[in-house]
């Protein structure tokens, strides 16, 4: 009987063991995660923090005890591995009771992402938070009810958002525009919180066209969200507690700071093995996943992946990417080699009133690195049939290779359940097949009246790029 043990126990390392002990119920499957929690809903954190979801709970999965119980896999919470030996083929945990070796005849690392943290000072203050875990995620949400409970105490039940703005708490500072940044910022407006949106470079959401973070930005002030662009936050001062948010040009006080600068691969036990990283500093893996240690595996946010359009190792840490690589791997285990394909970076965000979705490659930077020459295109359209009794706009921008025409990536925003992260599945299939955006041009997507209109916004987009890669 083989032993598959899995490091890790989120999206990849859970799909991964399960897919193996369904393919092969006489393979023994042991799991080692360091935490409690497994099989979890990460990006659920800020709409938990908002109120929208009562408990953490609400983000699991599976539960442990099913995993063990209904799934029959060797769970083992509370574990951390501290060390791999691919000659023995061992690895060792160690937990507050015992240290275990364990054989393996194939192994996966699973072992995620970390927040990274800014080179600034304060960090260890009290009232820094990141989210980068359930209880990072339990830790804000007892400070939102214990900020809100002492600013409301004498007033009535207003729902998650403060309806008394002389008693709404505040302010807090976000350091950072990427997804957890927006995302918390209308997760602290909506309970009442005055928030301070830090930013480094000169928009957010810089993985978006410009079109999108110019719209996306526009909606946070509207919202009274204060966004501070090109500013790079050096220190949160503050005693014992942070009190104030100090840029290079300003400070800006605040009771609470939340810093959301991006994540980095947990790489370090799989170097200390031997185990090779690629040059975007993830864990380097072939299409199966394999790494260059044999029976030695890499999936999910610690390893890299191959781009559709580039066909070079990028680093997106997302979670159906986990899920997909995870699953692949254990039916690869188990004797069906199988590959988990290669990713667009599609992504999608909600920013109070509206949405906004991507994929592809957008940056003409990097566009012309990877030897295209990019044109790009942005326009707005309606989002249902103009005589439809509701609707809004699509605002659309493609970016195509002006010599092929082939559709390098897309990104989309609408008012919310106005269909930008819909849309955006069309341009998925276009970038992921390469097709020339004339062929984009006359995809036959769905019209009615309630829906779309005629021509949907995205073939509206691609018959306009098309004109101009065709004189240019």
């Amino acid at each position: 009987m083989e032993t598959f043990v899995v490091v890790g126990g989120d999206a990849a390392g859970m799909s991964a063991a399960s897919k193996a002990k369904r393919d092969d119920p006489e393979m023994e499957v042991v799991v080692f995660e360091k935490g409690q929690w497994v099989s979890y809903g990460a990006c659920g954190l800020p709409y938990y923090i908002k109120g929208e979801i009562q408990s953490l709970e609400e983000l699991v999965s599976i539960t442990p005890e099913e995993f063990r119980e209904e799934r029959d896999i060797d769970l083992r919470t509370g574990h951390e591995v501290v060390d791999i030996d691919p000659d023995e083929r061992t690895v060792t945990a160690e937990s507050e009771d015992e240290t275990v070796e364990q054989p393996y005849d194939h192994l996966l690392i699973a072992t995620g992402a970390e927040p990274v943290l800014p080179p600034i000072d304060g960090l260890d203050l009290e009232g820094v938070y990141t989210l980068g875990s359930m209880s990072d995620g339990k830790e804000l949400r007892e400070y939102v009810s214990r900020a809100r409970s002492e600013e409301n105490l004498d007033q009535p039940d207003s729902g998650p958002a403060c309806q008394f703005l002389e008693q709404c708490t505040g302010p807090v500072g976000v350091v950072g525009g990427g997804y957890i940044g927006v995302e918390m910022a209308e997760a602290l407006t909506a309970n009442g919180f005055e928030v301070h949106l830090f930013q480094r470079g000169d928009r957010i959401l810089k993985g978006f066209s410009e079109a999108t973070s110019d719209s996306v930005c526009a909606h946070l002030e509207a919202q009274d969200v204060a966004v501070y662009l090109g500013e790079s936050v050096i220190e949160i001062e503050g005693d014992e507690r942070a009190t104030a948010v100090r840029t290079e040009g300003q400070r800006v006080p605040v009771e609470m700071a939340l810093v959301g600068t991006g994540v980095r691969p947990r790489t370090d036990l799989a170097e200390d093995a031997g185990i090779e990283l690629g040059e975007t500093g993830a864990i380097a893996a072939d299409a199966y996943r394999e790494t260059n240690a044999p029976d030695v595996y890499a999936a999910g946010d610690c390893a890299e992946v191959e781009h559709v359009v580039t066909g070079e190792p990028a680093y997106v840490p997302l979670a159906l990417t986990a899920n997909r690589h995870g699953r692949a791997v254990g039916q690869t285990v188990t004797g069906t080699p199988s590959v988990g394909g290669a990713v667009a970076g599609t992504a999608a965000v909600k920013a109070f009133d509206i949405e906004a979705a991507r994929t592809g490659l957008l940056n003409a930077e990097e566009a012309r690195e990877a030897g295209f020459e990019p044109v790009t295109e942005t326009i707005e359209a309606k989002s249902r049939a103009g005589y439809y009794p509701e609707g809004g706009t699509v605002e659309v921008t493609l970016t195509a290779d002006r010599e092929t025409g082939r559709v390098l990536g897309g990104s989309l925003t609408s008012e919310y359940g106005e269909g930008a992260v819909h849309r955006s599945h069309a341009l998925v299939g276009a970038v992921t097949e390469g097709v020339a955006v004339a062929e984009l041009a006359n995809y036959d997507l769905a019209y009615a009246p309630p829906f779309n209109t005629t021509w949907d916004p995205v073939l509206t987009a691609a018959k306009v790029l098309e004109g101009k890669v065709n004189d240019s």
